[in-house]
């Protein structure tokens, strides 16, 4: 066991500790793309960029929490679940935009918002316990909390552009 900044990694093997690095380096990225994708306009440049780059990462996580998730599955293999629907989310968010479904927008704004609050909740599953007032809540809570705060606004995306769209 190793304490990295009071979270706990469970292994000092130097290959496990750089897979967990990667992991958390493409989870940084995922979570600064994602964001700033959701608030930029939705037109050429930004938006379109730094999805694909979320997109892209979120690929890399889910192969590196494959990975580790292997290494403790009975501990782990929820992580490996929400990394595996979060990437089916995305996947079918970033399809329905460049196959143009009927309804892509509805789409790809559920379907890439559910990725993101996915990723969330893996993340506040796993670290929850560590962290500075989430530790104080209920373990519950770290599954509940993501699609409390995340569906609404993504609730919110849907009903914003629908009435845009009128």
């Amino acid at each position: 066991m190793t304490n990295v900044t009071g979270i706990e990694v469970p292994s000092t093997s130097p290959t496990f500790l750089a897979v967990v690095a990667l992991h958390v380096l493409l989870g940084l990225a995922c979570v600064l793309t994602g964001a700033v994708a959701m608030l930029s306009p939705k037109r050429q440049g930004r938006h379109p960029k730094l999805g694909t780059i979320y997109f892209w990462c979120l690929s890399g996580i889910v192969a590196s929490a494959t990975a580790l998730s292997v290494a403790r599955w009975t501990r782990d293999y929820p992580l490996f679940v929400l990394g595996v629907l979060s990437f089916a989310a995305a996947l079918a968010g970033r399809t329905a935009r460049r196959q143009r479904w009927s309804g892509w927008v509805r789409w790809h704004i559920t379907g890439m918002g559910m990725s993101y609050v996915l990723l969330l909740t893996a993340f506040y599953v796993d670290n929850g316990k560590s962290l500075p007032l989430w530790k104080d809540l209920p373990a519950i809570s770290y599954w509940l909390l993501p699609i409390a705060i995340g569906g609404p606004l993504i609730g919110r995306a849907l009903l914003r552009r629908r009435t845009s769209v009128a």
